[in-house]
């Protein structure tokens, strides 16, 4: 439905060239949720304005719908982009007009009459639950409401794309889930696909089925987002995941952490439980095996497209003879192992 072949894309400012998009080589299947992960910076926003061309390219191909947007006539183009629609993560819509006047729009703009705009926007507003906001203008709206008036909007041309720009960013956690729970409802009664920007993992985890990493305008990882989740190729994808499973340690504790081993220290790991090892007791086995005391500092488990998955951080007191033993033997067990510090004996209690 979409694909990116070999794309690239410079900006030149004051005489010097910045790359922003490297040799992109991307296919999204219809009828799917694709989400792109980086950080600010990484090249996202660029990348999905050039999705439907908001961005021309430098050089490469995107071909949506089996059209490549970069060989179309202005005129063509214009046509092609109704079936593309775009949210936004500040909503761009209209303060002077209602929500039915703002899905309107799009429809207006394209010549319809009333009443195909009226038999077209009941169903969106009842889809996206505004039916009885439909009167109401945006200063009485809440930001999730805005939001999904934004997508009614988007719809309103029956687009078989729908490109989301950082739309949860300006959200709550509470309404980012809620309006992720609309897009996958879109996808599954309308059969768009769906090319998502995030740099939240909370986004990509609730509501993607395949997802890649742009760092520096290089797509570096690309996979089933459960895959993705539990086997993780690259150190930013690992970064990623860990960023949105567990917090920090507690500060008192980081604070004394040593990045190399000192006299009358311990060492901290950090365990990735993936597959089947998520869900059996490693800890404990761990511990009369190899005779340790074990402080568990943060710890997390759950379940990502039925891949059972979790992170735990955790220090060990113990021989230490026996510590690359016991790295090895949870290696050998599927954990994958990192040590992450050492602390002084006398800052972590083990009982």
């Amino acid at each position: 439905m979409i694909t990116f072949r070999h794309v690239c894309k410079n900006y030149t400012t004051s005489g010097s060239s910045v790359l922003a998009l490297s040799d992109i080589n991307l296919h999204v299947n219809a009828g799917e949720i694709f989400g792109i992960i980086g950080k600010s910076g990484a090249g996202k926003s660029t990348l999905i304005r050039c999705a439907n061309l908001l961005e021309k390219p430098t050089s490469g191909e995107i071909i949506v719908a089996g059209q490549d947007l970069t060989r179309l006539s202005s005129s063509d183009l214009r046509q092609a982009r109704q079936k593309i629609g775009m949210i936004f993560q500040h909503f761009n819509l209209l303060s002077s007009r209602n929500v039915y006047d703002n899905i309107a729009l799009p429809l207006e703009l394209t010549g319809h009459s009333r009443k195909d705009i009226a038999a077209i926007i009941g169903p969106l507003l009842e889809l996206t639950g505004l039916a009885d906001k439909k009167n109401n203008y945006l200063s009485e709206l809440s930001g999730g409401q805005k939001q999904r008036v934004a997508i009614a909007r988007a719809l309103a041309n029956k687009p078989h794309v729908l490109l989301s720009d950082e739309a949860t960013s300006a959200l709550d956690p509470e309404t980012t889930l809620s309006i992720l729970q609309l897009l996958k409802n879109v996808r599954d009664t309308l059969n768009v696909t769906i090319l998502l920007i995030t740099h939240e993992m909370s986004v990509i985890k609730t509501v993607s089925d395949r997802v890649a990493i742009l760092q520096n305008g290089v797509l570096i990882e690309e996979n089933e987002v459960g895959e993705f989740f539990t086997h993780p190729k690259t150190a930013i994808a690992k970064n990623f995941i860990a960023s949105s499973l567990l917090q920090h340690m507690p500060a008192a504790i980081e604070e004394h952490v040593f990045t190399e081993e000192q006299p009358h220290t311990h060492p901290v790991l950090r365990l990735w439980f993936l597959q089947g090892t998520a869900t059996q007791p490693v800890i404990s086995e761990l511990s009369h095996q190899f005779d340790f005391s074990i402080n568990i500092l943060q710890a997390n488990v759950e379940y990502i497209k039925k891949h059972a998955m979790g992170i735990m951080i955790v220090a060990i007191k113990g021989e230490k003879l026996k510590i690359q033993p016991a790295i090895t033997y949870l290696k050998q067990l599927g954990v994958e192992v990192e040590v992450i510090g050492y602390v002084p004996d006398n800052i972590i209690t083990f009982t």
